[in-house]
């Protein structure tokens, strides 16, 4: 990625995918040039959080939303210390952010932060090729002096796709750090962080749970030291197919019975470490209004989404794993993709969404509820 910073906001951007559509637009953000795999979010709130959001490394986020950037940015929504997002694409941003809360204009962050944009085209329009086609790669140019077409489509071509990237290590802490539980203390977890968003560990402290984040290649023999009630996995870029590391250590978590938990990539590993097979979907699930069925209760939930790769496990039957006797416990009611999976035997649960709440629905948050119910059991 190169970049220069905002002043240039007016210059002509043109938005190339690797099947060679082409978009143009007026710059947003940073001017430069940046590439990626092109994917939509359906959110119509909650930018920050997407743009915080380490799960979207390497990703250039389309707003599917016609106006971005309405309530500028404040110092409160981040989820974590910076923006990931390889580059971000809208159609109409706020020419003026109006919210009590608010600091600085969208724009004024994505160029401060190196953010290289695109605004002014049909979101819509690339939004329909890119469910018609699928997720591929994208670069975005901004500029006066823009490269020719044929130029700018061979760098696009040349950028790395996200089947076989392996990325946690590249977004998570590189030292362990603790989240105080909120009021009394009653759980030790040690949080796995592939890529996790600030709320996370909050929703735990806000349940009593001391929690130590670890790095992305922490070993078993890591995880124990802080005598954990419970594990958790998180959320986190790339593919699972490569994260052989995050799978060894939640066998070994299995192994001892330890309560465990994991969200969307976590949800991935748990597959894997059962036996299952992960694959990529055609465009991924992104926003904050997918529906979701909890098949232990019927219930239907509203879910905040942000995968490109699922779980290939058999929705209609009872799966022996090396650990037991597994189910798919969640399941996307838009197309029968797998949004959770639990084990009948030992203490142990997945979801494939967001049940923080950051940005999104409130209807998940008892998952965290569930997972005390295990420690409390264990305890027992």
């Amino acid at each position: 990625m190169t970049t220069s910073t905002r002043g240039a906001a007016k210059a002509p951007a043109v938005l190339v995918l690797e099947d060679g559509r082409i978009f143009r637009g007026r710059a947003y953000g940073a001017v430069g040039e940046t590439f990626g795999e092109a994917v939509f979010s359906t959110g119509m709130t909650g930018y920050q959080e997407t743009l915080t959001d380490p799960s979207y490394h390497r990703q250039v986020v389309i707003m599917t939303a016609p106006h971005v950037g309405n309530t500028g940015v404040n110092d409160e929504d981040p989820e974590s210390s910076r923006i990931w997002v390889a580059g971000y694409v809208v159609r109409d941003p706020a020419r003026i952010p109006s919210n009590w809360r608010s600091r600085r204009s969208l724009d004024e962050e994505l160029a401060a932060q190196g953010v290289v944009g695109i605004s002014g085209i049909d979101t819509r329009a690339l939004t329909r090729h890119l469910r018609e086609r699928g997720a591929m790669r994208v670069g975005i140019f901004s500029g006066n002096a823009l490269p020719d077409e044929g130029t700018m489509l061979a760098e696009v071509r040349q950028a790395p796709e996200m089947s076989g990237a392996d990325l946690s290590a590249e977004v998570a802490t590189k030292e362990t750090y603790v989240v105080p539980a909120i009021g009394e203390k009653k759980f030790t977890v040690a949080a796995v962080d592939l890529g996790i968003k600030g709320m996370t560990p909050h929703r735990m402290a806000e349940r009593g749970i001391e929690v130590h984040v670890l790095p992305a290649t922490a070993t078993a023999e890591d995880v124990y030291a802080v005598n954990p009630d419970g594990v958790f996995f998180s959320n986190g870029p790339g593919d699972p197919s490569t994260a052989d590391g995050p799978v060894a250590v939640m066998q070994a978590v299995l192994e001892r019975k330890t309560p465990l938990f994991g969200i969307c990539f976590g949800n991935q590993i748990l597959g894997r470490a059962l036996g299952f097979g992960t694959y990529k979907l055609k465009y991924g699930h992104r926003g904050i209004n997918q529906p979701v069925q909890d098949r232990t209760t019927g219930k239907v939930e509203v879910t905040a989404h942000n995968h490109g790769f699922a779980v290939d496990a058999p929705l209609d039957q009872v799966s022996d794993t090396p650990y037991g006797r597994a189910e798919v416990s969640h399941v996307c009611l838009n197309d029968n993709v797998v949004e959770g999976l639990q084990l009948l035997d030992r203490p142990a649960f997945s979801v494939q969404y967001h049940p923080e709440a950051a940005a999104g629905p409130h209807d998940a948050a008892y998952l965290f509820d569930r997972f005390v119910s295990l420690m409390e059991g264990q305890r027992a």
